[in-house]
């Protein structure tokens, strides 16, 4: 039987590119229309947990605005948020 390795091996990250139709959208509408959360209200408990940041930083607003140009990161997926 092989020796068991306690290394991680990191999958690479998905990219999906999102556009924004409209001023703002706000991060659990975002994480749902991109398709990372099933529901806002679980992106809203993916948000609460700490599991999403953007643009490499931590986010706990559940509402934050988030702007055509910023970028969205949650459980390995990035999501570029683009202007039409």
């Amino acid at each position: 039987m092989p020796a068991c390795s306690n290394r991680r091996y990191h999958q690479p990250m998905e990219t999906i590119e999102f556009l924004l139709n409209q001023a703002h959208v706000e991060l659990c509408q975002l994480l749902k229309l991109a398709g990372v959360a099933p529901s806002g209200g679980i992106g809203k408990h993916m948000v609460a947990a700490g599991e999403v940041s953007v643009d490499g930083k931590p986010e706990s607003r559940k509402t934050a605005k988030i702007l055509a140009g910023q970028t969205v990161q949650c459980r390995g997926v990035t999501i570029r948020v683009k202007a039409p």
